[in-house]
């Protein structure tokens, strides 16, 4: 029986880091300035819960990053096997989209992580791509020999566009061009 209640506690605690790093990341793309307690408060978590698994700030905001990187690598094949070739990598790039607004509120704290090899797993959403690219050249929706690299480096501008109330539409307007540019010249 003790048994069964330490794995709930696990389970619940758990639960609890998910939540935390999920209003994290919401309250982190609304504001870079956001206070861990009202996090923690929005979590419905104590501040001892949260820096329990967050001991700083920077520890958060990296786990958020952590996650969400995980969470685009992890999108690309579930998005190929539910949308047309040509339909997911746009979905996917609406996604880094999102992301990338939620970088530019904590470009300090993630430029100053840096050093830790962040930038290392950052680059791992480079093997999304590939598999993205490769999907729309095989249905001929693309044109062949994309090198995954500069369609990241294209992409770079979404870290660039400073949030304003129709940063949204500037960035799909901003990925419908890149998206025009793929199917170029293809078949």
């Amino acid at each position: 029986m003790a048994r069964e209640h330490g794995e709930h506690l696990r389970a619940d605690a758990q639960h609890n880091r998910d939540r935390i790093l999920e209003v994290a990341r919401d309250a982190f793309a609304a504001s870079g300035e956001v206070s861990l307690n009202s996090i923690a408060k929005k979590a419905g978590v104590s501040p001892g819960t949260l820096y329990r698994h967050f001991p700083s700030r920077e520890a958060l905001v990296l786990a958020v990053y952590r996650h969400d990187v995980q969470q685009l690598v992890d999108a690309a094949p579930a998005l190929l096997a539910e949308h047309s070739p040509l339909r997911a990598p746009r979905l996917w790039f609406d996604r880094l989209a999102y992301y990338g607004r939620i970088k530019h509120g904590l470009a300090d704290v993630l430029h100053a992580a840096t050093s830790d090899g962040l930038v290392g797993e950052t680059y791992g959403v480079i093997g999304a791509i590939p598999l993205l690219l490769r999907a729309c050249e095989e249905a001929g929706d693309i044109r062949p020999g994309h090198d995954p690299d500069d369609v990241l480096l294209i992409l770079g501008f979404l870290w660039r566009i400073a949030p304003s109330p129709d940063w949204e539409v500037r960035a799909a307007r901003m990925l419908d061009i890149v998206m025009d540019g793929l199917r170029a010249g293809a078949r």
